[in-house]
């Protein structure tokens, strides 16, 4: 019997997204973390602010760590408040983070955040891939493809 497909994450506000992610990657497998965040982090995240633009994910000493991400101080935090680009912690299962470690280190994968949201119960989680660089000319076609599917559509409304 095959194994059932597992639903998609369940998004209910996006906080940050990486859309550069995807024109300069090629997504291979798509996992969903948990973060481990101050109060005034999780704050500064509900009014919606935050950046995952220049950040990637590493890991360390068998923990998965979001490298590089911006949340800005809450404007209330007083002497409480928490570093903006601070190293944060990413919760996994033992086993994907034996899965990212043996993909990073053999087949030369990149851990790239796609977004950082809030789920149903208002836990605050990020979409992590791995993924594989592309080249200029990759970035180039995918472009190309881009621009086709515009115009397609577009003759299509127009003459459809």
């Amino acid at each position: 019997m095959a194994r059932p497909t597992p639903a998609t994450f369940d998004k209910k506000k996006t906080v940050a997204e990486n859309r550069r992610a995807r024109f300069d990657y090629y997504i291979d497998e798509v996992f969903e973390a948990g973060i481990a965040l101050t109060g005034t982090e999780v704050k500064s995240l509900r009014f919606g602010e935050g950046s995952i633009a220049e950040s990637y994910a590493e890991v360390r000493d068998g923990q998965v760590w979001l490298v590089n991400s911006n949340v800005p101080e809450f404007s209330h935090g007083n002497r409480f408040n928490h570093e903006p680009k601070r190293p944060r912690k990413l919760l996994l299962h033992e086993r994907e983070i034996g899965k990212l470690t043996g993909a990073v280190e053999r087949k030369g994968m990149t851990l790239v955040p796609l977004s950082i949201y809030f789920n149903g119960r208002g836990r605050a989680k990020v979409e992590l891939a791995l993924a594989k660089g592309k080249n200029a000319a990759d970035k180039r076609q995918t472009i190309k493809e881009r621009d086709w599917k515009r115009e397609q559509s577009r003759l299509l409304r127009d003459h459809g």
